[in-house]
């Protein structure tokens, strides 16, 4: 440990006291998040986001200038997540509680490492936002138009190629087998989660800052159409080959594959807005 980051350590050793009370305080929020990264496929993610984001902000120590004037921004920010972390837990409100222990983490961090530092380490706080479950009712209201929109389009594609489809709601009636766009299938599992990888791609590898925004939007049609390829091509299985193949090994074959797929597409769109940025500079 060098001699300025120790003299950091014990300048401000009390907030960061201060920062594991409140981890200790805040066990059951911890317990029950992770048992939300467990249970829900949606955000097994989440074991990979907080070593991941240490390793960012490790990676970053050469970086970081001590000792640091503090920022009185990052006290704002404290107090702001404090606020609302009170009223998360007495509320019961789970979203409420772990969205302000981030801001609490994060305030704490801009306020005693300071603006400049904080520039250069901010990732390694935005990127715990992707641990968080997103709010049942917000869910619940994305799936629904995304479900009826795969099925749409999908049922739409068999027609194209002649497959005697029929769309009923989210089911597709194709010959004498019921293909169910199920909430499961909607494409959100896939769209944070690759929300989140593009998000890493842009900061590690991409220059500037409007390519990596672009590279991180474009991840949300990507996943779309990844998705809809997916129920495509299930539903194909399932009239060429067998509905059990179709249900049991293409059905989790195909989820591998177009997660790669969207990956693959993410990295070949990064590569072709470096090609144009080069051009035009």
């Amino acid at each position: 440990m060098s001699t300025a980051l120790q003299q950091h350590l014990n300048r401000h050793k009390y907030p960061y006291i201060l920062l594991g009370l409140l981890t200790l305080v805040n066990v059951q929020v911890w317990r029950e998040l992770i048992l939300d990264w467990w249970q829900d496929d949606n955000y097994s993610h989440g074991f990979l986001i907080l070593p991941i984001s240490a390793y960012l902000l490790y990676r970053q120590r050469k970086e970081l200038i001590f000792p640091a004037p503090t920022a009185r921004a990052g006290l704002f920010l404290f107090v702001f997540g404090f606020l609302g972390l009170l009223f998360g837990m007495a509320a019961g409100e789970y979203f409420t509680t772990r969205l302000s222990l981030v801001l609490v983490m994060t305030g704490l961090a801009y306020y005693h490492l300071g603006q400049e530092n904080f520039r250069k380490a901010w990732f390694s706080f935005f990127l715990l936002l992707f641990m968080i479950p997103i709010p049942a009712t917000v869910y619940y209201a994305a799936t629904g138009p995304m479900q009826t929109f795969a099925a749409q389009v999908t049922n739409s594609l068999l027609q194209i190629i002649g497959a005697p489809s029929v769309r009923q709601g989210n089911i597709i009636l194709l010959g004498g087998y019921s293909l169910e766009v199920a909430e499961a299938c909607s494409g959100l599992r896939s769209l944070v989660s690759l929300l989140a990888l593009s998000a890493i791609y842009g900061y590690l590898w991409l220059p500037g800052r409007v390519i990596p925004l672009i590279v991180f939007f474009s991840a949300i049609p990507i996943a779309i159409v990844t998705n809809v390829f997916r129920i495509f091509t299930t539903a194909i299985g399932a009239y060429v080959i067998s509905p059990e193949i179709a249900e049991s090994f293409l059905h989790e074959l195909s989820g591998t594959m177009v997660f790669l797929i969207a990956l693959i597409l993410l990295i070949i769109l990064s590569t072709v807005l470096k090609w144009i940025a080069k051009r035009l500079s």
